[in-house]
């Protein structure tokens, strides 16, 4: 399905981003894992994806600074000639409710989560023009559709990224570049594993499919969003929540 394509996903050393990099990579696309410079986990990943037997590198870096994100771009078209997937998954949370929030955790938050994505729009957006072809997959959140106490920061910046999808759906349309995000609900990740059972129950109990979701539910969502499967689709949010927003 995605044979001798070539991905990029942002924040691929593990969780979601790590499901994603080994899903596109088992129908057959060459991987470049991305994830900050002190991850040790993006090394390991692309060791796993190398013994499914497609090409992967690793080019670590922090998308907030610009220089980090055009050397990403440059090394992978120096590696593969092309860019024909890029996925901007790398994010953070600051929790904190927003009377006590610092400008520290909204800045940082706001930098990494949305600041990135545009950073990364930008700079494979004239690669994938002069190619003509190209999809853009933002990872949002649920949570950028509906609020949530005590995640102003994190809220407001996915809810930007929905919106900057749709913009650069609207821009990169007519260059046959799609770009569509996706919004994860609650899933079993590192991110949700600190919040508290009392939290857990109550995400529980107002998901009408009974159950959390899993890394590779995203990772599904994504790989057809990929593909050519979803050809006339841009500009969509794709909720995977179990039913929670409906």
């Amino acid at each position: 399905m995605l044979k001798g394509r070539t991905a990029v996903i942002t924040g691929s050393g593990r969780g979601i981003g790590k499901a994603i990099a080994m899903k596109l990579a088992s129908y057959g696309a060459n991987i470049v894992i991305n994830d900050i410079p002190s991850s040790e986990d993006a090394d390991k990943t692309c060791e796993e994806i190398k013994a499914m037997g497609v090409d992967s590198i690793v080019i670590k870096g922090d998308v907030r600074n610009k220089d980090d994100v055009d050397s990403l771009i440059a090394k992978t078209l120096e590696q593969f000639g092309k860019i024909d997937i890029f996925v901007n998954n790398a994010g953070i949370t600051r929790d904190c409710l927003m009377i006590r929030m610092s400008e520290e955790d909204w800045d940082l938050v706001m930098d990494i989560n949305l600041k990135g994505a545009f950073n990364c729009i930008k700079a494979v957006a004239r690669p994938m023009m002069k190619q003509r072809s190209g999809a853009i997959i933002n990872i949002a959140s649920i949570v950028g559709v509906m609020g949530n106490p005590g995640q102003a920061n994190y809220v407001a910046s996915k809810a930007g990224l929905i919106g900057l999808t749709k913009t650069t759906a609207k821009e990169f349309a007519t260059r046959g570049i799609r770009c569509n995000a996706v919004a994860p609900g609650f899933i079993s990740s590192a991110m949700t594993d600190v919040l508290s059972e009392d939290v857990k129950k109550q995400y529980f109990d107002a998901i009408p499919l009974g159950r959390f979701g899993e890394t590779e539910n995203i990772a599904d969502v994504v790989a057809f969003l990929a593909s050519d499967m979803s050809q006339y689709v841009t500009g969509q949010v794709i909720n995977v929540d179990g039913g929670l927003v409906m």
